[in-house]
């Protein structure tokens, strides 16, 4: 039963996740975290990160790390089929589409009425993340609350990359040593 739970969570994402991973998070985050709770939120956060550092698409990952977490290897294949079953028949025949249609400005017109969509999609889960990382309780966001340590790290990992054009993995990597350095420092 947990396998096939699973599978449709991971169908529903893989089908309704345009734009690609980033654009999932909200959709994983409701399924794993409020629907089936099978995540808190601070183990939603670290899927994402873990998602971001490995290999892969980011949602591929998070089906697969949700899997092995709730049901082993089994549950990883199944939740891993589900994400990437809808985008295996979607893709087949939206190119099948596209290359006979692409010159069609209806065709245009569509594909630009979805870019605000999915950068709202993005945005929030942008949002649900620096909530979690700044505070660890989103029902009590207040200055005294408020980890200005994460959010130093935030603001120098975003001027890093922006700016110097700085690796993102490099750039996670520095923030991680720089947080154990301050952890030990007592900081």
């Amino acid at each position: 039963m947990i396998y096939i739970q699973l599978f449709l969570s991971f169908l529903q994402i893989g089908l309704f996740s345009f734009g690609g991973g980033y654009a999932a998070m909200p959709l994983i985050q409701g399924q794993v975290v409020t629907t089936h709770q099978w995540l808190s939120m601070s183990e939603f956060t670290d899927l994402i990160t873990i998602s971001q550092m490995t290999p892969g698409p980011i949602a591929v990952n998070s089906a697969t790390f949700v899997g092995i977490k709730i049901a082993g290897i089994g549950g990883a294949f199944a939740a891993t089929a589900g994400c990437i079953l809808p985008s295996c028949i979607i893709v087949t025949v939206i190119a099948r589409l596209y290359l006979k249609y692409r010159n069609m400005d209806l065709l245009q017109g569509v594909l630009q009425s979805l870019r605000p969509a999915v950068v709202a999609m993005i945005a929030s889960a942008g949002v649900s993340i620096l909530v979690t990382a700044f505070w660890e309780n989103a029902d009590k966001i207040t200055i005294l609350n408020t980890n200005w340590t994460l959010v130093v790290l935030f603001v120098l990992a975003v001027f890093a990359i922006r700016r110097f054009k700085m690796n993102p993995i490099c750039v996670m990597v520095l923030a991680g040593v720089v947080k154990v350095i301050v952890s030990f420092a007592g900081l």
